[in-house]
């Protein structure tokens, strides 16, 4: 990382670009230059072919200049600091205070890269990216550039670490309405960071911290309790009763205390079928045997009067429709 101190008095983190990325961003845009001033110097020789020799050289005079130095120059201060290359690789050029770059920035690096680039293969340019500090070839020193690094890989994010067991629900009863938000923030900046700080550093902190956070709850750090086990104790209650009020489990009731709690509903069971004729007949007409066994056993005096049974009485027709009515037995 680089520090860069704006005229502002704001400090910027940048990260310059090593050599490897940005040779291969150069590498990229003389590819595409090469390119379009091969097809631009080919067309201009088909177009030109009847003029003399001396128009001919100054042609391609003109378009050597015009495409691999007055390009790049045009492409770097349009798009502020943003080449093919650059684009394809995450860089940009900036200026030494952070700030994007103007036509001077880019015309000074474009004549220098002339001599650095084109004549030399790029080893001047390599020479003195690897003696700079920053990595900054000679174009850049003379323009007062910087080419950094845009896409930098993100890190895991932080998390506060847990409490040790035996402190659970210990700060139970603090008051945590007074804790002002920035108190808070600090609080989980400083957990998710301890591990990267500097012991001594870490521990003074830890107890300016504590002693803050003490004096908004009314309460006293532990003696026998580090002040870094002390905060993620009170972060870790601070957590517990927010989600018992985000998912509201702070407001059930015991089953005896409050009401009963409905009982589920019962799944739909369908009515059942409507027997057919023929079932509904055989269903509601009596067998011969039980016929019998009716007739033997009920007295002669209560016995009913049968009407005559039509034939085939027993047994259903097969050519009647199917209407679901049970006739008298």
């Amino acid at each position: 990382m680089s520090e860069l101190v704006t005229g502002e008095a704001v400090a910027l983190e940048l990260r310059p670009a090593k050599l490897p990325s940005r040779a291969l961003a150069v590498l990229f845009d003389l590819v595409a230059a090469v390119t379009t001033y091969t097809v631009v110097t080919v067309a201009l020789v088909m177009s030109t072919a009847s003029l003399d020799e001396a128009a001919q050289v100054a042609l391609s005079i003109a378009t050597f200049l015009l495409v691999l130095v007055g390009g790049p120059i045009a492409v770097e201060t349009l798009s502020h600091g943003r080449s093919l290359g650059k684009l394809a690789f995450g860089l940009r050029v900036v200026r030494d205070d952070g700030g994007p770059i103007r036509f001077r920035h880019a015309l000074v690096r474009g004549a220098i890269g002339v001599v650095e680039i084109l004549l030399t293969f790029g080893v001047v340019a390599c020479i003195a990216s690897l003696v700079s500090a920053r990595g900054r070839r000679l174009g850049d020193v003379f323009a007062g550039t910087l080419v950094v690094r845009e896409r930098i890989p993100t890190g895991q994010a932080g998390f506060v670490p847990p409490p040790p067991p035996w402190l659970a629900g210990r700060f139970a009863a603090l008051d945590l309405s007074a804790v002002p938000d920035g108190l808070w923030l600090a609080v989980r900046q400083y957990l998710t960071r301890m591990q990267q700080l500097d012991p001594q550093v870490s521990v003074g902190m830890a107890q300016r911290l504590a002693a803050d956070l003490a004096a908004r709850t009314g309460a006293s750090v532990p003696q026998d309790l580090p002040a870094a086990a002390f905060l993620a104790a009170v972060v870790h209650e601070r957590q517990s009763r927010e989600a018992r009020q985000a998912f509201g489990v702070a407001g059930f009731a015991p089953a005896e205390a409050g009401p009963r709690a409905p009982s589920a509903p019962t799944a739909y069971q369908p009515p059942p079928p409507i027997p057919s004729g023929a079932e509904a007949w055989s269903q509601a007409s009596p067998q011969p045997n039980q016929a019998a066994q009716v007739a033997q056993t009920t007295p002669q005096s209560q016995a009913p009067v049968m009407p005559s049974a039509a034939p085939g009485r027993d047994e259903a027709p097969a050519d009647r429709p199917s209407t679901g009515f049970a006739p008298p037995a």
